[in-house]
């Protein structure tokens, strides 16, 4: 109680609104994912506002528990009410975000990867006190979609149009014919986007996970491409082979290998002298103070609860953390016997590196 004569009420008060605020925000994790699973939020888009009983017709929903929604969504800033009427709207804009799969800010998978970390909180909080990593196949069941969904609308609005253009001479070999490796490809969303931009190139989606390559196969066979244009295997960074490449590319991946001195060596033996090694990873200063900002805030949390863990369950267990930055990243790649790393391109999420021999 000594201490209690001596805060200031003003800190504490502003300090509390802010708590609420992210208690609310962690409220509306589930409020989102219900959204997005019932349909609600497409069904506003596409049919416009709804009293909670208009929107139980058009969806088969319970009117009692839509009115909760609504009013959450509301208080939210997700939907708009409107008092005269007591209908409930989906403005555009928030539409982009919830509600258009093709949108560049698309943030369910967001919402997905958040829920996923506090299926992860068990293993993790024991990993604190051993030390031990979590592996990737043992975290929660639900990550691996997450993480794909989460990444997949920047890849699809970045890869072609800004990031592989700002790798020097790589749009034109990509055009005429080269031979790419995605290696730590997940889902193969950024495989598959490679290769529907650049038909006259062969790609391999490597992964570590046989989880993510069938569902990669899977995405692959549903757009119709051929085994024989792109590949999909599973292996680790540090013992897949097939080159040299014109290109390898890792996204968002990097960061997550425990070993990734060895992966930038093996990725040098397997690259052509001319060729190039794209590195996306997620956006980060180079100091903490650089990254105490929202983005960074939510990079630190999926560090802590998935990053970290993964690289700490493989060997060596170098675990870079989500927020790297270009210093630290330039250091572990040029430690893999690259000469030259230089930053070509950034989003609000991404900080994208070319590497050359």
């Amino acid at each position: 109680m000594e201490h209690a004569a001596t805060f200031d009420e003003n800190k504490l008060n502003a300090f509390m609104g802010q708590v609420i605020g992210d208690l609310g925000g962690a409220y509306s994790v589930s409020m989102v994912k219900l959204g997005d699973r019932l349909g609600l939020y497409r069904a506003l888009r596409d049919q416009g506002p709804a009293t909670a009983s208009e929107l139980s017709r058009r969806t088969g929903c319970d009117a009692r528990y839509l009115r909760e929604w609504l009013c959450h969504q509301a208080a939210s800033n997700y939907l708009h009410y409107d008092a005269g009427d007591g209908r409930f709207s989906l403005p555009v804009e928030q539409a982009m975000v919830f509600a258009d799969e093709n949108s560049p800010v698309y943030m369910i998978g967001g919402f997905e990867n958040a829920e996923s970390t506090i299926e992860n909180y068990t293993k993790v909080a024991a990993a604190f006190r051993s030390g031990d990593g979590v592996a990737w196949g043992d975290q929660a069941h639900c990550m691996f979609c997450a993480v794909a969904k989460f990444f997949r609308p920047g890849y699809e609005h970045n890869l072609v149009q800004a990031w592989l253009p700002a790798i020097e001479g790589m749009v034109p070999r990509l055009e005429a014919g080269a031979l790419v490796a995605d290696v730590g490809c997940g889902h193969g969303h950024s495989t598959l986007i490679m290769a529907q931009a650049f038909p006259n190139s062969r790609f391999v989606g490597l992964d570590f996970h046989p989880g993510s390559i069938q569902d990669a196969i899977r995405h692959r066979d549903a757009l119709g491409i051929s085994a024989d244009r792109v590949d999909f295997r599973v292996a680790t960074a540090t013992d897949f082979d097939g080159g040299p490449y014109d290109l390898v590319t890792c996204f968002d991946s990097l960061h997550d290998m425990g070993n990734p001195v060895g992966a930038a060596s093996h990725v040098r033996s397997q690259l052509k002298d001319d060729g190039s090694w794209m590195v996306v990873e997620p956006m980060a200063g180079d100091s903490v103070q650089d990254n105490l900002h929202p983005v960074g805030r939510l990079f630190y949390a999926a560090s802590t609860l998935i990053c970290v863990p993964t690289a700490l369950a493989q060997s060596p267990g170098l675990a870079l953390g989500a927020q790297a930055g270009l210093r630290e990243l330039s250091q572990v790649i040029g430690a893999g016997g690259f000469s030259r790393v230089s930053q070509v391109a950034t989003t609000p999420f991404n900080q994208v590196l070319d590497a050359r021999k």
